[in-house]
């Protein structure tokens, strides 16, 4: 059985969200970690302390946070919260000692990348040691400025072309302990060139080494439709791809994992599993948002 073929029956599985990783041990997949690449256990401590240090401003209620249809430890329904704390893990371990920076994609619009790029670093914020960055790079539909905290907008665009602006001037709380936001900014309408540029790679590099255990995550436009995610593929260590569930074909997915690469693909979540079975209208159908909202919400992004 290819790796494509198990990619497809695993996504026949029972879980509505799953990250199925390349073939081979981890071992056979990373090379060995330089020892001057690893953050020593001092280094570790400083950063552990800063992150205990991050302030919110306000945090979003249990009733905001499920309209968002975003993640919480204490949610009625365990099984979302389970799917992106396995994914977390599979991340964690893979990287093997150190943080790093992932592309989130898919083939289509409307896939749902948002609402996982957008959880997957909910869930490593759970984590009282580490932090994530969201960063909206989905220029022509961005979804993330909404959640920022008293409505502003300035991001990725703006920092671009401004030499004048602070990264700090674009990275804001969104009422989650530990986690931040770059939305896309204002200034939708910039040069491909502008990815390229030595201040996005500035910008990548800072966000990365601010904090050793900080991992961030990049929301992109599917591959089918920019130019730009070959840019951000080279920005970043890995690419995840969400596929939505049934509707991708054998040769689709194949296609899409040989232009991501060997190397940058990290695995692939299969998103958008139809209601189980069974399941009763009324408490248990309002329960289970997750379980019909897997596709994109409509609210944005892709």
């Amino acid at each position: 059985m290819s790796k494509i073929e198990k990619a497809l029956h695993r996504a026949r599985g029972d879980r509505s969200l799953q990250i199925v990783p390349r073939a081979g041990t981890a071992s056979q997949q990373l090379a060995p970690i330089p020892a001057a690449e690893l953050a020593s256990p001092e280094q570790r401590a400083s950063a552990a302390r800063e992150i205990a240090l991050m302030l919110e401003p306000q945090l979003r209620s249990k009733t905001a946070l499920d309209q968002e249809r975003i993640i919480y430890p204490e949610m009625d329904e365990a099984g979302p919260v389970k799917a992106f704390r396995e994914i977390r893990t599979k991340i964690v371990h893979r990287c093997a000692g150190r943080n790093c920076t992932i592309v989130v994609t898919s083939l289509h619009p409307k896939s749902g990348t948002s609402f996982v790029a957008f959880n997957l670093g909910v869930a490593f914020a759970f984590d009282a040691g580490k932090t994530a960055l969201v960063m909206d790079c989905n220029l022509h539909h961005p979804s993330f400025h909404r959640l920022v905290l008293g409505g502003k907008r300035q991001g990725i665009t703006d920092y671009l072309e401004n030499p004048d602006m602070d990264i700090a001037d674009i990275i804001y709380p969104v009422g989650i302990p530990r986690l931040r936001v770059v939305p896309a900014g204002d200034h939708r309408e910039v040069p491909v060139e502008d990815f390229t540029s030595a201040r996005m790679q500035q910008l990548m590099q800072v966000v990365k080494q601010r904090y050793n255990e900080r991992y961030v995550i990049l929301d992109s436009p599917p591959i089918s439709q920019s130019a730009d995610l070959q840019i951000l593929m080279e920005l970043c260590d890995y690419v995840i791809l969400v596929v939505p569930y049934g509707k991708v074909t054998e040769a689709q997915l194949a296609d899409a994992a040989k232009t991501i690469g060997e190397k940058k693909l990290m695995g692939i979540v299969f998103n958008g599993e139809p209601r189980p079975p069974g399941l009763r209208p009324g408490r248990d159908q309002r329960r289970s948002w997750w379980q019909r909202l897997w596709k994109s919400s409509g609210k944005g992004g892709s």
